[in-house]
């Protein structure tokens, strides 16, 4: 990640103005507290600690920015701000519809709209827009039983 994802301007960018990073290395203590197996492992946790998103492994640039758009919305998820995590998720399909993380965040988007506005739709539409643009993906298949949503 050294030599071709945290150069990259973007990504740069990206952390500096959207994540705290800190890098613990393999052999540290803290490293044991976190149950980090292997590197690199990047973790995101709350302003508590609390850890809501975890990988493992090489990330290009533009699957580190759409990982941590959709590890960000999870926080805030996760912690009630369905608001926030909604426009998370939308970033993350505005600008990196292709990405690994895009259909997670159509599913997710789906639930936070249906938690927000209590609107049982937003629940078939996220299940109608996977299966139009993410149709082999296993977030499809999650949100199958939304299909029957009158």
């Amino acid at each position: 990640m050294d030599a071709v994802t945290y150069p990259e301007e973007a990504v740069a960018d990206f952390v500096v103005d959207r994540l705290i990073p800190l890098r613990i290395l393999a052999d540290d203590k803290l490293a044991g507290e976190f149950k980090i197996k292997w590197t690199p492992a990047l973790i995101t946790l709350d302003e508590n600690g609390e850890e809501h998103q975890r990988s493992v492994g090489f990330l290009k640039p533009e699957e580190f920015i759409a990982e941590f758009l959709l590890a960000i919305g999870k926080v805030h998820f996760e912690t009630g701000n369905h608001e926030q995590a909604i426009k998370n998720f939308q970033e993350v399909l505005s600008k990196h519809k292709r990405s690994k993380a895009a259909p997670e965040s159509v599913y997710l988007e789906g639930v936070a709209l249906y938690k927000h506005t209590k609107q049982p739709s937003h629940l078939k539409d996220a299940y109608e827009k996977l299966i139009a643009e993410y149709p082999e993906s296993e977030w499809a298949d999650r949100a199958a039983p939304y299909r029957l949503i009158g």
